[in-house]
């Protein structure tokens, strides 16, 4: 399940015409204000470290309906079938775009205190500093590929603001999460988290993961 909605999106930007921005997306790096590895479209963060005590870390696929499937819409459908600008394909990115922003989510996990790796996506800030943000499980989602299904998208309200260079900037963030529907301009969150700590994500050693 872990790449899965990295390689769908993919996909689905390429069927629909868009893969020519592809490439330079993928060279791009991170603009992480410390040394960082450089990450491509798809790329995700390894658990890791000691987290706090009053946070339990969790991934992103414990945020999944373990019963719900996010690709039910290409099981019949052959992909390599479509070309470019196929109006096959933009009816499929349409109706997968729709099932993915009303995407389940597992309500167990209202009020649990997470500590929770990922990338940011700014939302509101003054160029200075960002207040409220996406993070979002695979480096490039909602800004070099589609947003990825509303169970994998979080909103953050971090109590301090954070830099306001930190775009797609690898972070750890812990807080409290509540189940709650945000609808913005990148994408549909279906998780909502008051974020006590964002801190910079640093790769674990090997032998640590």
């Amino acid at each position: 399940m872990r790449f899965r909605f990295a390689l769908a999106a993919l996909v689905l930007a390429a069927v629909a015409g868009l893969a020519a921005l592809l490439p330079d997306a993928q060279a791009q790096k991170a603009p992480t204000p410390a040394a960082q590895p450089g990450y491509q479209v798809g790329d995700r963060l390894s658990g890791g470290g000691k987290p706090a005590a009053e946070f339990t870390e969790i991934e992103w696929d414990d945020l999944l309906p373990p019963d719900w499937n996010p690709q039910a819409l290409f099981d019949d459908i052959d992909l390599d079938s479509l070309g470019d600008n196929d109006p096959r394909a933009m009816d499929l990115m349409r109706r997968l775009r729709e099932e993915w922003d009303r995407a389940p989510v597992v309500q167990a996990m209202n009020g649990r205190r997470i500590r929770i790796p990922g990338f940011v996506v700014p939302l509101e800030g003054d160029g200075k500093t960002v207040r409220e943000f996406l993070l979002v499980p695979y480096f490039g989602a909602c800004i070099h590929v589609p947003p990825p299904p509303a169970n994998q998208l979080i909103h953050v309200l971090p109590d301090k603001p954070i830099p306001g260079d930190w775009n797609m900037v690898p972070v750890w963030v812990s807080g409290v999460l509540t189940v709650a529907r945000i609808d913005s301009e990148l994408g549909n969150a279906g998780y909502q988290l008051r974020g006590i700590k964002v801190e910079e994500y640093v790769e674990p050693l090997p032998g640590t993961k």
